[in-house]
This record gives structure tokens, C-alpha cells and sequence, in this order.
């Protein structure tokens, strides 16, 4: 099988792999489609950081259940499931409490273990959701594990129906928060520095919008009479930063999901006093966020606008990776197709 093999910063390839044999509690899927994520292109940069090379990337993937080990429940044969990635013990004090993704074991598939920009892919049975009776396309299942994380954020932030959100960023994950924002909270307003995705921000479910280069989240909220209840930080800059603990109200919750890339210095005395409560947010929860995530891509019937192409193995590097570590990427989601041999128009098409 073809596979893109990461070894080290700057060093991807495609390869020539073995089909890879399922173990006990292991599946064999025949991959369909693949997201190139954020965090495949932070260690295409400057890794490895969270990566154990040499290592198959992809964790975003779609595809059907092609053979099944021993010990797996649940799944048949010929089943089109999508990819959680994220493999916790099930038996750690996190696990059993419910919260997977901090499991004291915890890797994920296409970091720490082989994974989908692939033809094929070895998973833990415990982390495919069996979704054959959606309809939905693979093309648009391959966007299911970046828009539980994006349910995750907001379950974690408890933002409820008659809340006001913010969201400062809406790129890769941004994009997805409006979604799922939006489908829980009275009003958001999405910000960014970028008009083509603040109006694809509009389409995904944003009341309101404001360009960043144009004036401050504080006094946009002001105008528009909104008061934040929840202000996610999506960027993961400073000034992103900056502008949600400028915009933030007594009692409101701040949530940063974008990783800062230094360490900052925040006013703890005011946060005190005006009673901010500050959540981290990390991966998902298997069972709680990707079903939802399945849900909410099911609600809206193309998913073009955010995903508009499936591009050839070979091109994951020259325009995934490539792009998303120099931030020129033109796409909020790439698509890769293992199979492809050339670029196609992603397929977001009801079965």
C-alpha cells in the first residue's frame, strides 16, 4: 500500500508500505478520505514534538471496515465508520470517569501510531464510529474528529441557549466552533482577520462578524448590544488573546482552545475579581463528542465551501502540509484521497 511516512522536520514521503495485519481489538480499514490537520503540519515543521517517527500521518479519516480482529464488538465487514484517533486505556482514573482524552496512556492514531494518508490504516475497534446508516459521503465523514473537537469546546464550556459566544479565529477549528456554537448558543460573533472566512463563518451559523482589522472585539460587542457569556480563543496568537480578556465580562468564561506559542502574562488579580472562569479543552471524548460531530455535518447539506477538493497522496505535502506551515493554505479543510490520481471535486453528496 502507499502511505505518507513522516521521519522528521521537513521530511515526509510517500511510501510503500505492507498492508498492515489487525491484531486483537484492531480493525483494518480500507481508508476513503483523510483531513490534513494542523498538527500534522506542526510536525512537519518543527517536529518531532508529539509524534514517534517514522510514523504514517493522518488522523482525520473516513473509510470502511475491511477486516476485523479478535476481541472487536460492534463492527462488521463492509461498515463505513470514521476515525476518532485518540486511543485512551479504559481503565486509568480518567477513563473512568468519563474523560478519555486525558487517560494516563492516551496516543493517537497518525501521531504515535500509523494512521489514515494511507490506503489502509490498523486502528482500535474502540475508536470507529459505525456511521453506514447516515447517507453521508466520506468526503464529508473525513470532517467528523475536527468538528468533535470543536463539540468537545463547547460542551466543555458549558454555553447554553440563551448565551452570547465569541469566537476569535475561525480557520481549521475556528470554523467548525461556529458550527457547533452556533447550534447551542442565542448568539455568536465570529472574528478574524480574513473577509472570505468571516463570510464563510456567516454561512456556517454566525450572527454576527467582525473583521479584526476594523476596530476591537470590546467595542463590537458594545455596538451590538451582546454581552459574552463564553469567548473561545481560536487562534492561538497574543493579540487573539489580548482582545477576549479586553472583550470578557464579569462572570464570563474564557475558553483558550488555540495552543499559545510562548508563555503570556495575564492579570490574575482581575481575573479574581471579576470571577472569569478559564477552561482548557483538548482532543474529544469518543463517546460524547463524535456522534454529535456526526449530527451537526449531517444538518447542512454541502460542505463544499469548507472542504472543496480531494487531492492525490503525492500532493499532501506540496499542498497540505506545505501550505498549513507557511499559513497560506486557501482551504479551511484538505482533503486526501489515497487512492486518487489526480485532484477531484470532494463529493458531499447524500447517499
Amino acid at each position: 500500500m502507499r502511505a505518507l511516512v513522516f521521519t522528521g522536520a521537513g521530511d515526509a514521503t510517500v511510501a510503500t508500505l505492507p498492508v498492515p495485519e489487525p491484531g486483537p481489538g484492531e480493525v483494518l480499514v480500507r481508508v476513503s478520505v483523510c483531513g490534513v490537520c494542523g498538527s500534522d503540519a506542526a510536525e512537519y515543521d518543527h517536529g518531532p514534538v508529539l509524534t514517534s517517527p517514522p510514523v504514517v500521518l493522518g488522523h482525520e479519516f473516513a473509510g470502511t471496515v475491511e477486516r476485523i480482529g479478535p476481541d472487536v464488538e460492534g463492527l462488521a465487514v463492509g461498515a463505513t465508520v470514521v476515525c476518532g484517533a485518540g486511543v485512551s486505556c479504559g481503565t486509568c482514573r480518567a477513563c473512568l470517569r468519563g474523560r478519555t482524552n486525558l487517560c494516563e496512556r492516551y496516543r493517537t492514531a497518525g501521531l504515535q501510531s500509523d494512521g489514515g494518508l494511507a490506503e489502509f490504516a490498523v486502528v482500535p475497534g474502540s475508536v470507529l464510529l459505525d456511521v453506514s446508516g447516515t447517507g453521508l459521503s466520506p468526503d464529508t465523514l473525513a470532517l467528523a474528529q475536527p468538528m468533535s473537537i470543536a463539540v468537545h469546546a463547547v460542551r466543555r464550556s458549558g454555553l447554553g441557549p440563551s448565551d452570547h459566544a465569541v469566537i476569535v479565529g475561525t480557520g481549521g477549528i475556528g470554523a467548525f466552533l461556529v458550527v457547533a456554537a452556533a447550534a447551542v448558543g442565542q448568539r455568536v460573533l465570529a472574528v478574524d482577520l480574513d473577509p472570505e472566512r468571516l463570510a464563510l463563518a456567516r454561512r456556517l451559523g454566525a450572527h454576527e462578524v467582525l473583521d479584526a482589522h476594523g476596530g476591537s472585539v470590546a467595542d463590537r460587542l458594545q455596538q451590538l448590544g451582546m454581552s459574552p457569556d463564553v469567548l473561545f480563543e481560536v487562534s492561538g496568537s497574543a493579540a487573539g488573546l489580548r482582545s477576549v480578556l479586553d472583550a470578557a465580562r464579569p462572570g464570563s468564561t474564557i475558553v483558550p482552545v488555540g495552543i499559545q506559542r510562548a508563555d503570556v502574562t495575564v492579570p490574575l488579580a482581575q481575573w479574581t475579581v471579576r470571577e472569569y472562569t478559564v477552561i482548557g479543552t483538548n482532543a474529544h471524548v469518543f463517546a460524547d463528542d463524535l456522534p454529535e460531530a456526526v449530527r451537526l455535518l449531517a444538518a447542512r447539506d454541502d460542505w463544499s465551501d469548507v472542504a472543496p477538493l480531494a487531492l492525490p497522496l503525492e500532493h499532501a505535502v506540496s499542498e497540505g502540509l506545505e501550505p498549513l506551515r507557511a499559513g497560506t493554505s486557501t482551504r479551511i479543510k484538505t482533503l486526501i484521497d489515497p487512492r486518487a490520481e489526480a485532484p477531484r471535486p470532494a463529493d458531499h453528496r447524500r447517499n
